[in-house]
């Protein structure tokens, strides 16, 4: 297996599992929460059949990367972003980050200037603002929030699973992924900890954004589906293509949160038009 050492600078250390897989133009791919770098295999796969090299790497406190009892603000994972691009000497690199993965993105450009990112891509990203506020209606209440906090805290692997649900779409009519998609999610979910689960929901949820987001100056895709019960369109998708001058947005008309399974066809044609 592969790591990188990242630095905090606070001078603690922490190791990040990364892949890196195919040749060709650089594409870096941030992972969304619960999740690790494994929900890409899709596209991974597709990338590297395309003439990309494909780098994923599992945040903090997922998958096979160290699990620290804190750290887990954006800051640090744009931090820990960093110190990937520069161990791997990464150029001239498309940058995409899912859900979670967006406020990576956003952060990386407001913080260390997006060197060696000429692209970046938001899907279903949280960015700029997921909370609900007096000057950002359109967010997730404060009690969603904390409904989500209790619901880990009391059972984690419950919650979890019927997080999973609510991430493709599921219904009593609409099943859009297998059972067993949903069993792998959540055992890989469960890889994580409870302090690094905790501590990045806290991030995704709460953190603001709109005063990083327009640091971003590289072309740049938004892509979000307009059935996404989980990041609500309005406040993210839609409102950082607003944002981020010169964006291209496309809505998937229909497609839920992890549209990277359920529309993955369509989205891997996007990414590789890039």
């Amino acid at each position: 297996m592969k790591f990188i050492t990242s630095k905090a600078q606070d001078g603690s250390e922490v190791n990040i599992h990364y892949q890196d897989l195919g040749s060709g133009r650089p594409v870096v791919l941030i992972h969304g929460w619960p999740l690790d770098h494994q929900m890409w295999d899709y596209q991974v796969a597709a990338l590297t059949d395309a003439g990309y090299r494909c780098i994923t790497y599992d945040r903090r406190g997922f998958g096979k990367s160290d699990k620290p009892l804190a750290g887990y603000d954006y800051d640090t994972l744009a931090d820990d972003l960093k110190a990937v691009i520069d161990e791997l000497g990464i150029e001239n690199a498309v940058l995409v980050g899912f859900s979670m993965g967006g406020g990576e993105v956003v952060k990386y450009f407001s913080r260390h200037g997006g060197k060696g990112v000429s692209k970046a891509v938001l899907i279903s990203s949280i960015a700029p603002f997921m909370l609900q506020t007096d000057d950002n209606p359109d967010g997730v209440p404060q009690e969603k929030i904390d409904e989500i906090a209790a619901g880990i805290q009391a059972d984690r692997a419950g919650f979890l699973g019927g997080f999973g649900k609510q991430f493709y779409g599921v219904g009593l009519l609409n099943k859009p992924v297998s059972n067993e998609i949903l069993t792998n999610d959540l055992v890989v979910a469960m890889q994580a900890t409870l302090k690094s689960t905790l501590g990045c929901a806290k991030a995704f949820s709460s953190t603001d954004l709109r005063g990083d987001i327009s640091s971003i100056n590289v072309p740049t895709l938004v892509i979000h589906g307009d059935e996404d019960q989980t990041v609500p369109i309005k406040a993210t998708g839609e409102q950082a293509a607003a944002m981020i001058p010169g964006s291209k947005y496309i809505v998937y008309q229909g497609e839920p949160h992890g549209l990277f399974i359920t529309s993955k066809d369509q989205l891997n044609a996007d990414l590789i038009a890039l």
